[in-house]
């Protein structure tokens, strides 16, 4: 028998968790899994906050993917066209020619981006909040604005230095928030210049609450618990224009700030554009309950979606709904779509994904946090232990919860880094100003 060629564009969560399982599933008689991604690594999004507030390394919110695939075939490059007509995807390697790549059976798992709008200045003066890059670039960024509020006389500089203004209430932009406030409210304590009123942490949120995901008593709480830090919330506001940094929103108020992070939703890869996958409304893959890409009443043959991507329908929910795009169902939609294409390959019926939302954790700073699951509902010190164990369970691989465990053991004994390393972000800079040429007189 030859064996199948399984394709698997994007290594998130349902890429990487997809590929684990075929690949200790299916011998290499029975299938060749490759895995294609940009990045060598898998991002675990939920331990964002924890790494750009120094919780936890940025190392260890990563996955290697060579390190956790070896029995799959890990191609470093970006897909730019699927003709599944032709059973053919096109990749652009990080250098080089395209390549084309055949296969019987796709997974189609490239994510998603941060959802903009077209808001004046923000293009030019935004922050996301979805890769390691931007997790670290901001965690600089904001140590940063305390070494200028601190350096300079100048009360208009330090005080849009020290104004940090985050766009949209969902657990990204709550638990980023919450941490890099928590960060720098411990990182002023080696800064006697400045005082903790100095600091304006503004939250932007366009609906009337926080933390959709929960009930609303939990959104309350968490909205009580950031006032009690003095943060500034606005509820029912949305960001107008940030040309030149100067904020306006829709209540009226204007303000300078260096700092906007966006963390107001996310929509599908732009890469689906380039594919033949039927898609609905909010430009997901339209899947079946069993993961398979479906066009209308037909099924179409050897493509798979999940997670961000996909509108997969939600059996535990009235017709009509759909999972929503979290962590927690990606990761149980991409076992369950491994082992329907292991059924499929093997001559067996997929079977459908069902799963009921279990609840959320969100982190509120060290020590601090908020949890709703199966119904239980606790909060403060409960809640970010919950939190921690539950996301130290997901993280794949011994090696990775292991360097974890030992971050967060480290924490309880030894003082929180507090060092801004800004020169990561262009590390030239300084040796091509030595190395330029003198000026000729």
């Amino acid at each position: 028998m030859t064996p199948k060629r399984i394709l698997v564009v994007g290594a998130g969560h349902v890429g990487l968790y997809a590929a684990l399982r075929l690949s200790k599933k299916l011998s290499s008689r029975e299938a060749e899994v490759i895995v294609v991604d940009p990045q060598p690594h898998m991002t675990y999004q939920p331990f964002l906050p924890e790494a750009a507030a120094g919780n936890i390394s940025p190392r260890h919110s990563v996955v290697p993917l060579r390190r956790e695939l070896r029995r799959c075939t890990v191609v470093a490059g970006a897909v730019t066209r699927i003709d599944h007509g032709s059973r053919t995807a096109t990749v652009q390697p990080i250098i080089g020619p395209p390549r084309h790549i055949g296969y019987d059976h796709v997974v189609i798992a490239p994510g998603s981006v941060s959802r903009t709008l077209p808001i004046a200045g923000l293009h030019e003066h935004g922050i996301g909040f979805k890769t390691i890059g931007e997790a670290i670039y901001l965690r600089n960024h904001v140590l940063e604005q305390l070494d200028v509020a601190a350096a300079t006389t100048d009360t208009e500089v330090r005080r849009r230095a020290l104004t940090f203004v985050f766009v949209g209430g969902g657990y990204a932009g709550i638990e980023a928030l919450a941490e890099m406030e928590d960060m720098a409210r411990h990182a002023l304590k080696y800064y006697p210049e400045l005082k903790t009123s100095d600091m304006r942490w503004v939250l932007v949120e366009a609906t009337q609450r926080v933390l959709p995901e929960v009930d609303r008593d939990m959104g309350a709480y968490t909205v009580q618990q950031l006032l009690k830090r003095d943060m500034d919330i606005r509820l029912g506001t949305r960001l107008e224009s940030c040309v030149d940094g100067v904020v306006e929103l829709s209540d009226g108020d204007s303000f300078s700030s260096d700092t906007i992070v966006w963390t107001a939703g996310v929509k599908p890869s732009p890469m689906l554009d380039a594919t033949d996958f039927p898609r609905e409304e909010r430009r997901r893959v339209t899947c079946l309950p069993t993961l398979q890409v479906v066009d209308g009443d037909r099924v179409v043959e050897g493509a798979w979606s999940a997670g961000d991507c996909a509108a997969v329908p939600d059996l535990t929910k009235p017709p009509g709904e759909y999972c929503s795009p979290s962590a927690q169902h990606a990761v149980r939609q991409a076992q369950r779509m491994a082992e329907n294409i292991v059924a499929v390959i093997r001559g067996r019926e997929p079977v459908d994904y069902r799963h009921k939302h279990a609840g959320s954790v969100a982190s509120l700073g060290l020590h601090k946090g908020v949890a709703q699951v199966y119904g239980v509902k606790m909060t403060g010190w409960p809640a970010w232990f919950m939190h921690r164990t539950y996301h130290m369970s997901r993280i794949p691989s011994i090696n990775r919860k292991v360097r974890v465990l030992v971050d967060w053991t480290l924490a309880f004994f030894l003082k929180r880094e507090v060092v801004a390393l800004g020169q990561l972000h262009d590390p030239r800079e300084e040796f091509a100003e030595a190395s330029q040429p003198p000026a000729k007189v």
